[in-house]
């Protein structure tokens, strides 16, 4: 163990704490009751901070710098490029640096936008071209993740080097990469970081992510938790076909149960209105066939023998009943035609979906048209999944960021990581506030669409250090509703004197600076040298974004509102200019603690303010603003050449 990581440690255990002291004395000795409006919200703020530093202790804690792989590069290699409308010279000159890669393999170009004008330009420069064939369409199409499934199923690469359109790979990226995989066949994916050439050094727009793409991932890296970020990655295609066929099991295992659940209601309903005793005792024996079948199900029986298995006691059933009940047939069978179904023309097949499972199971109909209806039930067990493009899919289809999705399940099932710390890729960075907007965003709803849909805490297949580590980085999200509050607090004080704790007392300061100090050394220490004030100051600036992308992301989830996915430009800057109506909340909050600092300070001339509150809230007032002017800074940006004009006048002007 080095002197620095032993250091980080030491600063960690003391950062909890010392954390732990604090926030438990705020919540048993220092609530101001009186105003539990503004006093409870802001402990229950440091709390949520005091979290997010056990979790980025916890992070430190097996932060791991590995050496270069043993092993020589081998195996097969497919290079993706995936694009959508970005520029054509832009896919062109990523993908001609990707023909020029060292290392034997095939580049393809991923063109999910269709252009002929782009797959023209490819087969000039020799490089391979794919797009979605006719079986996508009017499917749902997954944005990345379905172009990258389409072309896993037209290639046959061993490994996969995935870039974006605009990231440009260094000629030794497979030699630097591939060894892992052979050091250890349990690797499935090997994350480089991702790093921009058009950001300035002052970097307005927070583009470059030093300490994520460093000690963070190092951190995560420790523990097995390291994970995909969308680009610069390579992935070892049999432990991505293991997910898409793990997958497709649970997805027709799902659907085969829901459709068995309604067929045993139905029966149960059948044989209890039934007088003819035979009649009952055979509706009787056909349903507990069918929960035979789902515990069978559920034991891990094979859909299809399942199915075929109560297929048979159907036969049986349906011989029986037909000379009971006759009568009134046409009738139900009408009324099965009403159900909501949907009809694939292509395969003569009719799909009960839903809403019409429901209807079913609530219907009244006679025995052996009930009969009939399971039997329905049992053809419509789709094994082609007939709803998707392609029955398989791979890479994650839960959310706008496949990436971390996609991750988290394959280190679900027992596949490992590596993040290899080396700059092998070159990008383009958002040049304007909107596309940068839109960016995080994206970032932001797509994890928390994981964190909903497929939690971590409660994903099993993952060790206790994964979980933490995935979460870690979904909670960094909720960030925004803390921001709020140490926004409010300190205003709330010097503009009408309403104190959040009880005392600015001796007891405050003597828990408080030396847990803030310490935070603030376990930083530097991490950082080692790395310039982190940039995503700090973001950290809290875009809290009106973390607060969107919560709110869509919930509305997506839990209430079904569509979410669309937002690619953000690779040709410059927004015409469209400053995006006021976006950055509005933070411009507000500017003008009222502004407004507060003139109060405080008028009020400390009048002498009807307290002194160490007053001092203590103008600190942190002016903290806030310090911390929020990036937003001006980053809406009066225009982009990396004109900072670069801008630069060369002013040093000709003196």
């Amino acid at each position: 163990m080095t002197a620095r990581f032993a250091t980080i440690r030491i600063l960690a255990l003391l950062s909890v704490l010392l954390g732990v002291n604090y926030v438990a004395w705020r919540w048993l000795e220092s609530v101001n009751w009186s105003a539990w409006w503004i006093a409870v919200p802001l402990v229950i703020a440091e709390t949520y901070s005091l979290i997010d530093t056990f979790l980025f202790c916890l992070t430190m804690w097996r932060a791991k710098e590995r050496p270069a792989p043993v092993s020589p590069p081998q195996g097969t290699v497919d290079v993706f490029i995936t694009t959508y409308d970005e520029p054509i010279e832009l896919v062109m000159t990523t993908a001609r640096a990707a023909k020029r890669i060292a290392y034997p393999h095939t580049t393809w170009i991923l063109d999910d936008g269709a252009r002929p004008e782009l797959e023209a330009e490819a087969r000039a420069a020799g490089v391979a071209y794919l797009t979605r064939s006719e079986d996508w369409t009017g499917k749902p199409r997954h944005a990345k993740a379905g172009n990258l499934n389409s072309a896993l199923f037209q290639t046959d690469g061993e490994f996969l080097l995935i870039l974006d359109a605009d990231q440009v790979p260094d000629p030794l990226i497979l030699h630097r990469t591939l060894g892992y995989f052979a050091d250890d066949p349990e690797v499935a994916l090997v994350q480089t970081p991702q790093w921009f050439v058009n950001v300035d050094e002052a970097d307005p727009l927070g583009s470059q992510a030093p300490l994520f793409y460093g000690p963070i991932q190092q951190g995560k890296d420790g523990w097995n938790a390291a994970f995909f970020c969308g680009s610069n990655a390579v992935l070892r295609r049999e432990a991505l076909m293991q997910l898409g066929i793990v997958g497709y099991v649970r997805e027709v295992t799902e659907s085969a149960a829901k459709a068995l659940k309604t067929s045993e209601t139905l029966m149960a309903k059948e044989a209890e209105a039934a007088t003819d005793p035979a009649l009952a005792t055979e509706l009787g024996a056909l349903r507990i066939a069918i929960s035979r079948g789902r515990k069978d199900l559920a034991a891990g029986e094979s859909v299809a023998e399942v199915a075929a298995r109560v297929g048979d006691a159907v036969d049986n059933a349906s011989r029986i009943l037909v000379a009971h009940d006759l009568d009134g047939i046409r009738a139900d069978l009408a009324e099965i035609g009403a159900l909501p179904m949907q009809h694939d023309a292509e395969l003569g097949l009719v799909v009960v979906d839903e809403a019409g499972l429901d209807a079913l199971a609530a219907s009244d109909l006679s025995p052996i048209t009930a009969v009939e209806a399971v039997r329905g039930l049992l053809d419509t067990l789709r094994l082609d999944r007939g709803d998707e493009a392609q029955p398989i899919l791979p890479l994650a289809t839960i959310s706008v960021t496949e990436d971390m999705a996609t991750a988290m399940q394959l280190h679900a099932l027992g596949w490992r990581s590596v993040y290899h710390h080396e700059i092998l890729a070159h990008g383009l960075a958002p040049e304007d506030l909107r596309t940068m907007l839109t960016k995080r965003l994206r970032w932001a709803q797509g994890t928390l669409q994981v964190m909903l849909r497929d939690n971590p805490l409660a994903k099993r297949g993952l060790s206790v250090g994964q979980r933490l580590m995935y979460f870690a980085t979904m909670w960094s999200y909720l960030s925004g509703f803390a921001a709020i509050v140490y926004l409010a607090a300190p205003v709330i004080y010097l503009v009408f004197g309403v104190l959040p704790v009880t005392a600015w007392s001796v007891d405050f300061f003597a828990r408080f600076l030396p847990y803030f100090l310490i935070n603030q050394a376990l930083f530097l220490v991490v950082a080692k040298g790395v310039k982190t004030w940039r995503g700090q100051q973001y950290s809290l600036a875009l809290f009106p974004v973390w607060i969107r992308a919560c709110w869509t992301a919930f509305a997506n989830v839990v209430l079904g509102r569509p979410l669309s996915f937002a690619v953000t430009r690779k040709d410059g800057r927004d015409p469209r200019g400053v995006p006021w109506g976006e950055i509005w909340p933070q411009l507000t909050a500017m003008i009222v603690l502004a407004v507060a600092l003139v109060i405080g300070v008028v009020r400390v001339f009048l002498g009807t303010a307290d002194g160490t509150g007053t001092l203590v809230n103008t600190a942190w007032v002016l903290y806030d603003l310090v911390v929020l002017s990036v937003i001006i800074q980053a809406a009066r940006y225009r982009g990396p050449a004109a900072a670069i004009l801008e630069k060369e006048s002013n040093e000709r002007q003196h």
